[in-house]
């Protein structure tokens, strides 16, 4: 049975109904916008390189001369004297190694007994004494050469002394140096062993006063 041809209303209707299907079939298949960001660009936040700077430091150096150790010294006494009871020495450091040794500055000094045993002993160095009270200054102590020292020390009862003791022996330890030396004698110290000590001095110290000069 043939069916009778749609009219124009008909016709617009399907076509009607054919867009709108296309339109929503476009709207389905339309890709959704991704959203936008809005966050920016990351940024790690690293401190500034850490650099590691090794100190500077002056290197120190050492000189050690072959023989000058101390023991290259052989301590004598030189002279004496004694006015208004002050006592005065003059020790001689005498060099024997066979090279040129330095000294600067004060030596130890210490009184024994006759057994060897340390008595009181109290070191002053410089003091007012014109013949112990000068700068130290560098002595360079050549091959059989000798540097020298000066000691004084009052040999009258102080105080509620009656007495002063009487060393047999000093020792005496050369700057710069451990090793003590020793020279025999007869110190009578008192004021609680009070020694005034000179810095060591050459043979050409102008400025100092010996009680026994050295030879030439």
């Amino acid at each position: 049975m043939n069916r009778p041809a749609a009219g124009p209303r008909a016709r617009w209707l399907i076509f009607g109904a054919v867009v709108l299907g296309a339109v929503a079939l476009a709207g389905c298949s339309s890709p959704r916008g991704s959203a936008s960001s809005s966050t920016g660009p990351t940024t790690t936040a690293t401190g500034a390189p850490s650099t590691t700077t090794a100190p500077t430091t002056t290197p120190t150096t050492t000189t050690t001369i072959p023989g000058c150790t101390g023991q290259n010294y052989s301590l004598s006494l030189l002279g004496s004297q004694g006015a208004a009871g002050t006592s005065e020495l003059t020790l001689g450091l005498r060099n024997t190694a066979s090279a040129t040794c330095p000294l600067e500055g004060y030596p130890g000094v210490q009184l024994l007994d006759a057994a060897g045993t340390q008595l009181t002993t109290t070191v002053v160095s410089g003091d007012g004494q014109a013949f112990t009270d000068f700068a130290p200054a560098p002595v360079a102590v050549g091959p059989g050469q000798s540097a020298y020292v000066n000691l004084g020390y009052s040999d009258v009862p102080t105080g509620g002394q009656t007495s002063c003791p009487t060393a047999a022996a000093l020792e005496l330890v050369p700057p710069g140096t451990s090793t003590a030396l020793r020279v025999a004698g007869r110190f009578t110290v008192c004021n609680n062993g009070t020694v005034d000590v000179s810095p060591v001095f050459g043979r050409h110290s102008p400025e100092t006063e010996t009680t026994a000069p050295p030879a030439p």
